[in-house]
This record gives structure tokens, C-alpha cells and sequence, in this order.
């Protein structure tokens, strides 16, 4: 067993690096002087001055974390919907159709997604006269049905371990459903509900295929517009981008893992 200690600890290393080597790298030569990103010039910073410039990285982003937060918040609403259906309800009619509706965005590709949803957009429009174009209205949408299928799963897995007998305490006591429910039900499930926002939130904002069928000429994402200058050639700019994305991310988690760890920490004092 200790012999295989270094050689496990040598393969760990490996996979560390293989996976936060490259992340390091572009973290590095956002602060390179020269344009090329594989010739280190020397140090500066001036990347992250003309990245806080350009009015298309910055739009791009504003729209993307717009699309993200309000497909999250949709997401949520619905997804739990969907949850409560499943769990609470064991036969309906339509129960079938809802297990393969809620499963089938998180296993068909994007571009059948992205596909048909244009198709559906283009059939609205030609039908109804809406959608108008192609836009943000359009992206949201198409966010909105591939991510309420990840939150049903995260607050369906909540609800079916949740202990039913403190509801049915609160109904025999008096209280009516809807009471119970924004009293005892939403604050056992709030924290599958917060990562069920997390998650769509994160989806939204890292989605490219689906976006690229959907979206027009005066909508386009973060992604997107990373990915068509890339295709140019990397820019130190996008490097500069990246590092804000990656240390927001690590700032944020840093906070949830203390949260985390004082909340566990307090309650270990009220058991003890």
C-alpha cells in the first residue's frame, strides 16, 4: 500500500496539472506585454485596461448575464414545478410524457436543440408574427427548456428524501397547503432550489451551440463573441477576460465554502 503512495500522488499531479496548467498559463500572459500570446514581452496590464474598453466584450457579457439570471430564475420556478408533479403526484395522465419532456434536454446534443428550436421560432413567426427576429427574447427562451430540465432533477431528488410528516402535522393542525407550502416545504427544499438557480445560471452562461441558432444579429452572448475571436486567433484581451471570470468564480466559491463551514460549524455546537 505505501508503495503505491508516490506512484497514486505522481498520477494526481499529473492530473492536476493537465487540467489547471493551461487555465495557469492563460492567467499568466494576461499580464504579457506583447500581443502574442505565446511570447512573453514582459509584464503589464494593459490588457485589462482595453478589455474594460470594449464596448463589444462588455455588452456581450451584460446581455449573457441578463439571459443567464432570468433563465435561472424561470428555470427554477418551473423546474420545481415539474418536481412537485413527479414526486407528489405518482399517476396522472401525461406522467410519461412530463418523465421524458423533463429527461430528454439533458441527453439529446445541442445542436438538435438549437435546431429545432429555430425551426419552432421561424414556424411562430411565419404563424403568429412572434417572435419578431431573433434576439434575446429568443435565447432565453431556448435556455429556459434545457435548463428547467437540470433544476426539475436537483429539487426532485430533494423532495422525495424530504420527511412528508412535518407537512402532514401542519394539515392536521389546521394549516391550508398553500401555507404549508411557504412555510415548512420551500425552506427544506431553498438550498436544492439555490443550486438549481447555480446550475441553470452556470448553463446559460457557458451555452454556445444552442445560442448560435437562436440568437440574431443584435444579440450575441459572451460565448459567442469569445469564440468568433478566437477562431481569429487568441487575444491577449481574451486572457484578460478569462482571469476575471476564473478568480469571481474563486472568490465566490471561497465565500460559499465559509459560509458552508460556519453554518456546519454552528450547528455542531447546538448538537453538541
Amino acid at each position: 500500500m505505501f508503495r503505491r503512495a508516490p506512484l497514486l500522488m505522481t498520477i494526481l499531479l499529473f492530473g492536476y496539472a493537465f487540467l489547471y496548467g493551461p487555465i495557469l498559463s492563460l492567467m499568466l500572459y494576461s499580464f504579457n506585454e506583447s500581443r502574442l500570446v505565446t511570447v512573453w514581452g514582459g509584464f503589464s496590464t494593459k490588457w485589462y485596461g482595453e478589455l474594460l474598453h470594449n464596448e463589444q466584450i462588455l455588452g456581450a457579457a451584460w446581455l449573457s448575464i441578463k439571459i443567464a439570471a432570468i433563465n435561472a430564475s424561470a428555470a427554477v420556478v418551473l423546474g420545481t414545478l415539474a418536481a412537485l408533479a413527479l414526486v407528489r403526484y405518482r399517476r396522472f395522465r401525461g406522467r410519461a410524457s412530463l418523465e421524458v419532456m423533463v429527461t430528454a434536454p439533458m441527453v439529446l446534443p445541442d445542436v438538435i436543440i438549437g435546431l429545432s428550436l429555430l425551426l419552432l421560432f421561424v414556424s411562430m413567426e411565419t404563424l403568429t408574427g412572434w417572435p419578431a427576429g431573433r434576439g434575446q427574447s429568443t435565447i432565453t427562451l431556448a435556455h429556459i427548456t434545457f435548463s428547467m430540465a437540470y433544476v426539475t432533477v436537483v429539487v426532485r431528488s430533494r423532495l422525495a428524501h424530504m420527511d412528508m410528516s412535518l407537512e402532514e402535522a401542519a394539515l392536521d393542525l389546521g394549516a391550508r397547503p398553500l401555507k404549508v407550502f411557504f412555510s415548512i416545504t420551500l425552506p427544506i427544499i431553498a438550498p436544492a432550489l439555490v443550486a438549481g438557480w447555480l446550475l441553470a445560471f452556470t448553463l446559460s452562461m457557458d451555452d454556445l451551440v444552442i445560442a448560435s441558432f437562436v440568437s440574431g444579429p443584435g444579440a450575441t452572448t459572451l460565448p459567442m463573441v469569445v469564440y468568433s475571436s478566437v477562431r481569429l486567433g487568441v487575444s491577449p484581451q481574451i486572457n484578460a477576460l478569462a482571469t476575471l471570470i476564473v478568480v469571481i468564480v474563486s472568490i465566490a466559491v471561497a465565500i460559499a465554502g465559509v459560509l458552508l463551514y460556519r453554518q456546519e460549524k454552528s450547528s455542531t455546537k447546538d448538537t453538541g
